[in-house]
């Protein structure tokens, strides 16, 4: 079990629920956010869980984030399944997407209530539209490969589900993952909201299983790193024997770490004329929601504010 020790905050604090939390740019990036955005005298705590810890740790974790006044809310990563399963009962308000897909990216406050919300259907939406054009799969007849079936994988095909329908989205979108369970609750969601787009799951419990997968996708296909393998576990999801797409699209989710998979990408960028993502667009995208949201500001998702706060972020990072 994660040992950690809440100290009780003596002015409002944002959190920061992860794996490797003081790792992340957040914590540079923030300070800077927060005075551009007028924020006031606030600071931002980390909180490190391990994957799929005990759920005495999120009650925790939860319970602390609840009960004191000072603590505003929280940005979750890698645990948004986990934490809301062993949670739920704790949050006295869900949004619409967190109800539906058993998960929360954000905690907040509203009114002296605690609130749990998914934004990643939003978030991931944007960010790829940043890369990849919205008309692309209709005209491309382009596929997806997602490499993992948590929470991201959850959120984008939601967005495609939910936000885009079925003729404006990809041709098939393939599913991996380590393990069924997962896979199965996702089909069970997909189920109740797919307006008729081919999904195909995979158990892939080894790396050549995937490769397998990525080899029979079309020219022009995306594939994508959910995984969070490369930043909160060594390694990727795929082989070096790999061959991706010609003249496709790589998507790394995580934006800092060993980033395996985009090593792997690099290597083939010129061969096979790949256009490769990082996911630093993700996480501008990604941290802006939820601060609105626990800070109850309005941040345009586009935009010369929005351009101002990734330059100030580019920034801080550096430093």
């Amino acid at each position: 079990m994660t040992l950690f020790q809440f100290a009780t905050p003596t002015k409002p604090t944002f959190y920061f629920i992860g794996v490797t939390t003081g790792k992340s740019s957040i914590m540079k990036v923030f300070p800077a956010w927060a005075r551009h955005l007028a924020l006031g005298d606030c600071s931002i705590r980390g909180i490190d869980c391990k994957w799929h810890d005990d759920p005495v740790v999120y009650r925790r974790a939860v319970s602390f984030i609840k009960d004191d006044p000072y603590s505003l809310g929280a940005l979750v990563t890698t645990h948004k399944i986990d934490l809301l399963a062993a949670c739920r009962d704790l949050f006295d308000g869900l949004g619409e997407y967190a109800r539906f897909l058993g998960e929360i990216s954000c905690i907040s406050k509203r009114d002296g209530a605690l609130w749990g919300h998914a934004k990643d259907p939003i978030t991931s939406g944007l960010a790829l539209e940043a890369f990849v054009a919205k008309d692309y799969w209709e005209q491309s007849g382009a596929e997806i490969c997602l490499l993992g079936a948590g929470g991201s994988s959850l959120a984008l095909t939601t967005h495609f589900m939910k936000q885009v329908g079925k003729e404006r989205s990809p041709a098939r979108i393939y599913v991996t993952n380590r393990s069924r369970p997962r896979l199965e609750a996702m089909q069970r969601i997909h189920q109740e909201i797919n307006p008729g787009i081919e999904i195909v799951y995979r158990h892939c419990p080894t790396p050549a299983e995937n490769d397998e997968v990525v080899h029979q996708l079309r020219p022009g296909s995306l594939v994508v790193n959910a995984t969070g393998l490369g930043k909160d576990a060594p390694g990727s999801p795929l082989s070096d024997a790999v061959e991706f797409p010609e003249n496709g699209f790589v998507w790394e989710f995580n934006y800092r770490g060993d980033l395996v998979f985009l090593d792997q990408a690099r290597g083939q960028q010129a061969a096979k004329n790949l256009t490769i993502e990082d996911g630093w667009v993700y996480f501008i995208h990604g941290w802006t929601r939820v601060i609105a949201e626990v800070f109850h500001i309005d941040i345009p998702t586009r935009g010369a504010t929005f351009e101002k706060l990734s330059e100030i972020a580019a920034r801080a990072r550096t430093k």
